[in-house]
């Protein structure tokens, strides 16, 4: 059976001639009916070995998959079978909803580009655990080691800005025991007010919360999970240097640079530029690499940063390390590339170490 790195770009132009976010879908049903199938040969890949210690784990590898992609933590299995270091699932909010109106996902073929305003769509957190738990990912752990799973936690749309911390917390009880990291999504554009936890007073208070309360759960269950925190592209250096200062604070492990971007300058003039939502892809490269810069030049030399954000090559892969990331993410550029992407940027993050 011929890798699906040889058949993705004929699949491509079959899937891109659906809605995207129904094309999405099958996608997902596909790769969950396959995992742990023989037919998983099909989008198997050997893992590229590049181990690197971070926040206190050891990276198989340094390219992840980015939250939103697998948000009820369906397609484990598969996503660690295409050869990922790491693989984050989510968003999760504590209690199911459906998200935005649809149509919510377009494509910006042209700009290698989405935008989406899916607005945390999900199954609850009971849901999303129990397939967490199902996943056998580690039972199968290579020579090298497990990769590596994060779990990514948000606040619920009905739920009041001014109660977002009792969201994250019981959220946070919940994949505590499950998760290699924890993060703590404040960034999404697509949850009303959402990114005014980013602001100094509010990303103290939750920081604080989430902080207290991951020391009861380390206390609890004999482990210190790793928490880091994902922000947004639209940020000035004042407002980093707040976030930095704050991740300092609170012991938080390490920060997820960035989330989509509301910017539209570099998809201007394009069919759905104009969609409400956050924008992914190639268009987000350069200002996710800035805010990097900036957070490393913040944080110092050893705190972990996670740069995602417009991956869409080996070589954007590497100007996030160049920008100062440790590890990288990619989601959009899995859509527009396949899974071939994955070894490419992995061999040649291996290469330039």
């Amino acid at each position: 059976m011929p890798p699906l790195s040889a058949l993705y770009p004929l699949a491509r132009p079959l899937l891109f001639g659906l809605d995207a976010e129904h094309a999405h879908e099958l996608t997902l049903d596909a790769l969950a009916r396959t995992q742990n199938t023989p037919l998983a040969r099909a989008y198997a890949a050997a893992r590229v070995e590049d181990p690197v210690m971070l926040a206190g784990l050891r990276f198989p590898n340094r390219v992840g998959l980015a939250a939103g992609l697998d948000k009820n933590a369906r397609c484990i299995d598969a996503f660690a079978a295409m050869g990922f270091g790491f693989v984050e699932v989510g968003t999760v909010t504590p209690k199911a909803q459906p998200g935005n109106p649809k149509p919510r996902m377009f494509r910006l073929p042209r700009a290698n580009a989405l935008i989406n305003r899916l607005g945390f769509n999900n199954e609850g957190l009971d849901a999303f655990v129990a397939n967490v738990r199902r996943a056998r990912f580690r039972e199968h752990a290579k020579p090298g080691g497990s990769m590596l799973l994060g779990l990514n936690i948000g606040k619920n749309a009905a739920t009041p800005i001014e109660r977002a911390v009792d969201d994250y917390l019981a959220a946070l009880d919940g994949v505590y025991p499950h998760a290699d990291y924890v993060t703590v999504n404040i960034s999404s554009p697509n949850t009303a007010n959402l990114r005014a936890l980013q602001g100094d007073a509010a990303l103290d208070a939750l920081l604080g919360a989430v902080a207290a309360r991951r020391a009861a759960l380390a206390e609890r269950y004999g482990k210190r999970v790793p928490v880091f925190v994902k922000i947004a592209p639209d940020l000035d250096d004042a407002q980093i240097d707040v976030i930095a200062a704050t991740l300092r604070r609170h012991a938080m492990d390490g920060v997820i640079a960035t989330n989509t971007t509301l910017a539209r300058d570099a998809v201007a003039g394009l069919a759905h530029a104009g969609e409400a939502g956050g924008l992914s892809g190639a268009p987000v490269l350069a200002s996710s690499n800035q805010v990097i810069r900036a957070l490393r030049g913040a944080l110092g030399a050893d705190f972990p940063i996670v740069g995602v954000g417009g991956v869409l090559s080996a070589a954007d892969a590497v100007s996030k390390i160049e920008a100062g990331a440790d590890v990288v993410q990619v989601y959009t550029g899995l859509i527009y590339r396949g899974p071939s992407l994955v070894r490419e940027a992995a061999h040649a993050l291996k290469a330039h170490a």
